[in-house]
């Protein structure tokens, strides 16, 4: 499959699967990688989600322009969606959270994928860029929106305009990810916090995700706003009567994400 994914409970790991080719996407594997994230998206079983790449030493060398620069022109031409957004990966609105496993080089649009993501952790092989100014193309999928909005103004346009990537240490100690975790443990731990946060309420855990992402780059009074419109609306939920009732009688909540 070129894109595997696997089911733990209420998480699903989604694995980039193309290290012959550096986990780089051409256009079956961008499609690919956007049904699997629409599938998770639509699961209700489904919480939480870790993205990662197969094999030790890549997480994504982003796009294939080998064939993707044709096949985006032959697409463009037919006047058809051109492979791009890595499925819509990168663009498309989700609602539950991904956690990104950085198990390598995650360079250009594997970046970019990596900063789609909701909470990163990485190994510490890892190095992260966008490297496309070498090429004299620039970031398509969100790579100028969201590194400025992760790490300080200035070191994200050092990495924009040079195309040098940071390492794992340097990411960790901007926050560009939460931490580094030895490469063998990576996805366990990954699959670890998604198995905590898949714990909490589905609806609030969604809500507080919206809410924070809502407030980003606005005002403080709009994003109170539009914080106590998601709290009034999580706190109509039977999950959060669940939530109460559960630390009243002192025993773990059983949400059922309505």
């Amino acid at each position: 499959m070129p894109i595997d994914v696997e089911r733990d409970g209420p998480v699903a790991v989604i694995t980039i699967n193309r290290p012959e080719a550096r986990n780089a996407l051409d256009p079956e594997h961008q499609d690919a990688l956007g049904a699997a994230v629409a599938e998770f998206e639509a699961d209700g079983d489904l919480r939480v989600a870790v993205l990662t790449g197969a094999g030790d030493t890549v997480f994504s060398a982003g796009a294939d322009l080998k064939k993707l620069i044709p096949a985006f022109r032959d697409r463009v031409r037919a006047g058809e969606e051109p492979p791009w957004n890595f499925g819509g990966f990168t663009a498309t609105e989700r609602a539950k959270p991904m956690i990104g496993a950085i198990n390598g080089h995650a360079l250009a649009g594997g970046c970019e994928m990596a900063l789609a993501c909701d909470i990163r952790l990485a190994s510490p092989n890892a190095t992260i860029g966008l490297a496309e100014t070498k090429w004299a193309i620039i970031p398509g999928a969100g790579g100028t929106v969201r590194l400025p909005r992760a790490v300080p103004l200035g070191l994200a346009m050092e990495m924009i305009l040079s195309g040098e990537p940071i390492d794992a240490s340097e990411a960790h100690r901007v926050g560009l990810v939460n931490r580094v975790v030895p490469l063998e443990s990576l996805r366990a731990e990954a699959v670890r916090l998604a198995q905590v946060i898949a714990a909490r309420g589905p609806l609030a855990v969604r809500a507080a995700r919206a809410s924070v992402l809502a407030g980003i780059g606005t005002d403080e009074r709009t994003a109170m706003r539009t914080e106590f419109g998601h709290f009034i609306g999580v706190m109509r939920s039977d999950d959060a009567v669940e939530g109460a009732t559960a630390f009243a009688e002192k025993r773990d909540p059983v949400y059922r994400g309505r």
